[in-house]
């Protein structure tokens, strides 16, 4: 193998999660908080001219959330590529005590912030220094305002370790504990871990191994339905009562702010896919017709689409980073050198084995500087492309390195753009260089499998999500009535496409259960279209257009809004359907073009 599809975690604690090494830098932080809180607590922040006292505090806030990120991070990487280690669990608990303890300490900083006066608060932000970040620590001074007494809020990071972040980890540890049955083609069975059913599920050329995995998935899922449906209840539940404490009003409100966008954007959004989505609908009932049915089941959505003798695209790892790297290129040198460092250097975790959690995601290491990516690569276009995905996070957090810390604190919308572009350049480079129409065909479809998640399936999942909500405001939900919400979102969002449903999918997607994020889902489909947009202008003028993007990237960083951020650079009003509805349209011309090339090679 050229390259290491394993990630080098000695290099970040030697030893795994029993490392002395974990255990050293976890007391260091505990002393450094010790420390941190007698500056704090003894800082009067009324004067003026305190920019420097309120810049060594920053200082000792970033040391301490550096070096707690670096064991958290790890303390995750680990867990997630090895879910049967018995001790990761351990050092998770007291990642989570340390953070606990930040946050009761951050709830002073904030509340000092608060206290200073208008004229003075203006007055220091006028050094040099304190200006280039005046736009987050405006964030925190404004959402600084919602805050209840000290003691309130100390209490509420007291139980927070126990409660929403408790909650979600249990969803992680009950998860890890599952396994699917599989009878493979010589009578043999089989237990596949979850993340191995669903990348089997959805991706096997099979339609019938599809379809017995689809009816094993939601029993397994169903046989834990109600731990999920009371964990799913108290995440909810919980944040709700935070929300009405801090007075927000509504559910969506907090995810909006944390994603620095209008609720005009948000229902601009999804009005244009709405008023779109027949399109996909039609895509999903040729596809269909491919595959002699009558509907797509809710397994067969993502399925890879082969006609005539072709076979599905298949890479090696080697091939698939060869080919990012090659591809990427053709688009700048800094993404290029980038990925090719991050490659070689072992910052992707890829290996297709058993005991790994499913799913794939970009993470950091904020004392490196650096990321790493965790997924399974299986082989497929999709696995390519998801690739490529992360390796853009990635390079997004690297052109930042060189900002204040606070300032690189972007929303998850926004995150999503350097990733989704990433991905564009490489599906769009597969289908360029597809040998037949044959394999264009199935390598369209691969690329139309993100869009038909971005406008249907993830459009699903905000709809389930929205009403789950107003429902729990209410009372608990059953697991009966979350089923029935998930079925009715996704008859909403798909049409009369699919012939049949995902009930337990509200308890099978980790998303759900995050609970750093409230309403983890939509941004996706913001970073996709916003990316379109870009990726548009790209192709309009590509000589170089890499460092336009490298400058766009950086401001996605806390320093404006996204309306802001979208009339900078791409001279747009994305309160406006029109923006949306554009980009949708350039994903259906990949629509009309498979649809006229199936209906050409069929005749």
């Amino acid at each position: 193998m050229k390259y290491s599809n394993t990630w080098d975690l000695e290099s970040i604690f030697a030893g795994g999660t029993n490392s002395e090494e974990v255990q050293t830098k976890l007391l260091a932080v505990k002393e450094n908080i010790a420390l941190y809180a007698v500056e704090l607590n003894a800082w009067n922040s009324e004067p003026a001219n305190d920019a420097a006292t309120l810049q060594a505090l920053l200082k000792k806030q970033e040391v301490i959330g550096k070096s707690l990120g670096q064991v958290g991070t790890f303390i995750n990487m680990w867990r997630d590529a090895f879910m049967d280690d018995p001790y990761a669990s351990v050092v998770k608990g007291q990642v989570m005590e340390l953070s606990s303890e930040i946050q009761q300490l951050s709830t002073i900083f904030t509340k000092k912030l608060v206290a200073i006066s208008d004229e003075h608060w203006d007055t220091l932000l006028k050094n040099d220094n304190l200006h280039v970040i005046s736009f987050s620590l405006n964030e925190i001074r404004e959402d600084g305002k919602r805050l209840l007494s000290e003691a309130e809020e100390k209490l509420i990071a007291k139980l927070n370790k126990d409660g929403l972040a408790a909650w979600s980890d249990l969803y992680n540890t009950v998860g890890s504990t599952m396994t699917v049955p599989f009878t493979d083609q010589d009578g043999k069975t089989i237990d596949l871990s979850i993340g191995q059913a669903m990348n089997k599920m959805y991706a096997d050329p099979d339609a019938e191994v599809r379809a017995v995995l689809f009816e094993d998935w939601e029993k397994t899922w169903s046989t834990n339905g109600p731990i999920f449906a009371d964990i799913l209840n108290h995440l909810a539940g919980y944040r709700l009562t935070l929300q009405e404490a801090h007075g927000r009003e509504g559910h969506l409100e907090e995810p909006l702010e944390y994603n620095r966008m209008s609720e005009d954007t948000l229902t601009a959004m999804w009005s244009a896919v709405d008023a779109q989505k027949q399109t996909f609908i039609n895509y999903l009932g040729r596809k269909a017709d491919l595959f002699g049915m009558d509907q797509l089941g809710w397994q067969d959505v993502a399925a890879p689409v082969a006609v005539g003798e072709t076979k599905p695209t298949r890479f090696t790892y080697d091939e698939a980073c060869d080919f990012i790297i090659d591809n990427f290129a053709s688009f700048g040198p800094k993404l290029t050198e980038f990925t090719k460092h991050a490659i070689e250097n072992r910052w992707v975790e890829a290996e297709d084995r058993a005991n790994k959690r499913p799913g794939g995601y970009c993470t950091s290491l904020p004392e490196f500087e650096e990321s790493r990516i965790f997924m399974t690569f299986t082989g497929s276009p999709s696995d390519t492309s998801t690739l490529a995905h992360e390796l853009g996070h990635a390079f997004h957090s690297h052109v930042m390195k060189d900002l204040p810390t606070l300032n690189r604190s972007y929303a998850m919308n926004v995150a999503e753009t350097a990733s989704t572009f990433a991905e564009t350049i490489i599906a769009d480079a597969t289908v360029k260089n597809a040998a037949s129409d044959e394999e264009k065909i199935s390598l369209l479809a691969n690329k139309l499998e993100g869009a038909t998640a971005m406008f249907l399936n993830i459009r699903a999942r905000f709809l389930f999500e929205d009403r789950f909500y107003t429902e729990r405001a209410k009372g608990i939900v059953s697991e009966n009535r979350l089923n029935e919400l998930m079925v009715e979102a996704q008859k909403e969002a798909f049409g009369t496409s699919l012939s049949s449903y995902h009930p337990h999918f509200w308890a099978a997607k980790l998303h759900f259960f995050i609970d750093s994020v409230p309403f983890y889902n939509f941004p996706y489909t913001f970073g996709y279209l916003f990316s379109l947009g870009i990726y548009a202008e790209y192709l309009k003028q590509p000589e170089g257009f890499e460092e336009k993007y490298i400058a766009l990237l950086r401001d996605t960083t806390g320093s404006m809004k996204v309306e802001d951020l979208a009339k900078k650079h791409l001279n747009v009003d994305i309160t406006k359907e029109d923006f949306w509805a554009a980009g949708i349209a350039l994903v259906a011309k990949d629509v009309e073009e498979f649809i006229g090339l199936t209906n050409t090679v069929q005749k």
